[in-house]
Order: C-alpha cells, then structure tokens, then sequence
C-alpha cells in the first residue's frame, strides 16, 4: 500500500479537500503554485515536505516541473489534519515512511495515531478548562458592565 492509497476518500471519510476545486482523475495534473494556492501552503513547504520525506515521490513534467495528482492533495490534507493535532514534523515523517513500507506496520501506524489520539483529547481537556476560565471572567465583566450602567441610570 502506497501512502497516498491511505488517504483514498470515501464515503464518510475525512481525507480530501473540498472536490468543487479538483479537476477528475486523470486530468488532475497541478503545478506546484496551483498546490499551493489549493492547500494554503507556500511552494517552499511543499519543497520541504518532498525533501524530507513527508510527501511521497512528485511526478515531473518533461521539463523537470513538479505535477502533483489528486491523491497528493489526500495525503496534503492528511498531514494538514496531523499538523493540527500537533503531532511532531518527524512522527509524521515516521508514519509516511511506515506507509511506503507496506501493510506488515499496520500495528506500528496504528499505535502512532493512538497515541496522537490521547494526546489530542488531553489537549482538548486542558482547553475546555481554559475555556471555563474565559467564561467565568467574561461573565464577570458583563456583571460588571451591567451594575456600573445600572448606577449610572440613577
């Protein structure tokens, strides 16, 4: 299994940007440029990712330029998904290269994602109790705002 065939959408998959600005397979041949304004991500990041690993093998035109396919923009929007969980540039490198290895590092690609799991619901944890912090200065205030005007009615 390719890194790419990881990330194929289905239906009730979360792996894809929007399909309105996708051309059909087989016509999906995008620059570098078009890549980036599709994604939010500069030319250089997507050289970057390439450079180290992050990204599998780009096909090139005849004149070297990089042509990138719809199932490099699933596995784009993949890595864009663990960049958010805040899962470190070389964990995510780990699991592209557990990917390309094949389907015997299902258990290893497996216990990377769940660890990253755990880590994202301790994150969500801690904002939630941020949260309730914000809430209750923010109501303080209100309650304050609302006593001062009331006072100053009189």
């Amino acid at each position: 299994m390719t890194v790419t065939e990881t990330t194929t959408t289905r239906a009730g998959g979360c792996a894809g940007p929007p399909q309105g600005s996708r051309r059909p397979d087989g016509q999906d041949r995008y620059t570098i440029s078009e890549v980036a304004a599709l994604t939010g991500l500069t030319a250089h990041t997507l050289r970057w990712y390439e450079r180290i690993g992050l990204m599998p093998h780009i096909d090139r035109s005849h004149t070297g330029q990089r042509r990138y396919r719809n199932r490099d923009l699933d596995w784009l929007d993949l890595v864009g998904k663990l960049r958010l969980t805040g899962m470190p540039v070389a964990d995510m490198v780990r699991y592209a290269e557990l990917v390309r290895e094949g389907d015997h590092t299902y258990a290893e690609r497996f216990a990377l994602l769940k660890a990253t799991r755990e880590d994202v619901l301790a994150r969500i944890t801690e904002l939630q109790g941020t949260l309730a912090v914000l809430d209750r200065k923010i109501n303080f205030y209100a309650d304050a705002g609302r006593a001062l005007a009331s006072e100053r009615s009189r």
